[in-house]
């Protein structure tokens, strides 16, 4: 039984389960049978995942600074782990709206964190970050999770606040000994069949393709640790098995990426896309334009490989083949793929003997 059985009838919250890796949560935690609550603004895209789906989770549509509303709604729900995905998580967006950036991913976790505190019910918190919250010294080697928080960007830099706000929560609220645990994960560029949003390599591919036009990559040598979307969900659920189980050592920061040959160049990964479904066009920019972005970002995920027993499951040949599937099937059939990918996924991993499957 996956995770040990773990989430069978427990009350979990997410917060942010109305965007792409929040649906694929929420959809994996009702496949465990778990009770899915979920507090989140409403989708901002069109079409968006989560609707498509159809889960039977409670929801209450709200903005994590408002720390009021987000009170009751804990109180309302009253969860037992909280998994908080809830962010302004795009880099560009957050040169445009730098203050609202920092005041959704620093002062929102703040309000999170606190709500939790406050929360007699719960026991265990995942606060998802992102690999962008390392200060990036473009180095090939990988960030590890006692690297320095950093961040040239308003995105990263608030990433990287974000991290030292739970530290201070765990350090100051959420002892060993106390009632609760938390951890962070910091995962790579998620991938996969349903995500609409702006200024994202894939969606952009995706959208160009179904408009029949040609994207033009911006920056088509940055290198990015890609994975598919059910990687670091697989970790995330596994940190909250662990720290629902009252495992102590757990409650620190994890990195969960792709193997070390998976992180590839922008133009790659738009080459392989292309190859798996033909009407993805693109040509590469002549000069770079637009606000910093990294060009180098790698994970070393050794401590979770060694003392979680997590290790991706599809590399990234199947990844893109599955996520153009996904994508194709939608706009040719009006198909919606998940729970099938998510099967195929878990019985892959299961054939793996992995930790997570027993």
């Amino acid at each position: 039984m996956m995770f040990g059985g773990i989430y069978r009838d427990r009350r979990v919250l997410i917060s942010g389960h109305s965007g792409f890796k929040g649906a694929h949560l929420a959809c994996w935690l009702e496949q465990l049978g778990a009770k899915v609550y979920g507090y989140a603004l409403p989708p901002v895209t069109d079409p968006a995942l989560f609707p498509l789906l159809e889960l039977p989770v409670t929801s209450v549509w709200g903005d994590l600074r408002n720390r009021l509303k987000l009170r009751k709604a804990f109180l309302k729900f009253r969860p037992e782990i909280v998994f908080h995905l809830a962010a302004q998580p795009l880099v560009r967006a957050s040169f445009r709206q730098p203050a609202e950036t920092f005041e959704i991913n620093v002062q929102g976790t703040v309000n999170l964190l606190e709500c939790c505190r406050a929360c007699e019910s719960v026991r265990a918190v995942v606060v998802v970050t992102s690999d962008k919250c390392y200060r990036n010294r473009e180095t090939t080697t990988g960030y590890r999770e006692n690297d320095p928080m950093g961040g040239f960007d308003p995105y990263s830099a608030s990433k990287g606040c974000a991290e030292l706000v739970s530290a201070c929560y765990r350090d100051s609220f959420f002892s060993p000994e106390g009632r609760v645990l938390l951890a962070t994960a910091r995962a790579g560029n998620v991938v996969g069949g349903g995500d609409w949003a702006e200024d994202r390599l894939i969606p952009d591919l995706i959208r160009a393709a179904a408009a029949d036009r040609v994207e033009v990559l911006r920056r088509p040598d940055a290198v990015r640790p890609w994975q598919h979307v059910w990687e670091p969900l697989s970790g995330y659920l596994l940190l909250g098995q662990k720290l629902l189980e009252g495992k102590k050592t757990v409650a620190t920061a994890w990195n969960f990426g792709p193997a070390q040959e998976d992180a590839v160049c922008v133009r790659n990964v738009a080459r392989k896309l292309s190859e798996a479904w033909p009407a993805v066009r693109f040509e590469c920019a002549d000069t770079q334009s637009g606000p910093h972005e990294a060009g180098l970002l790698r994970l070393d995920c050794r401590r979770a490989r060694q003392r979680l027993g997590w290790q991706p499951v599809w590399d990234l040949a199947e990844t893109l083949k599955r996520t153009a599937a996904w994508y194709r099937a939608f706009y040719e059939q009006g198909a919606v793929r998940t729970r099938e990918d998510l099967e195929a996924y878990v019985a892959t991993a299961t054939e793996k003997d992995l930790a997570w499957t027993h």
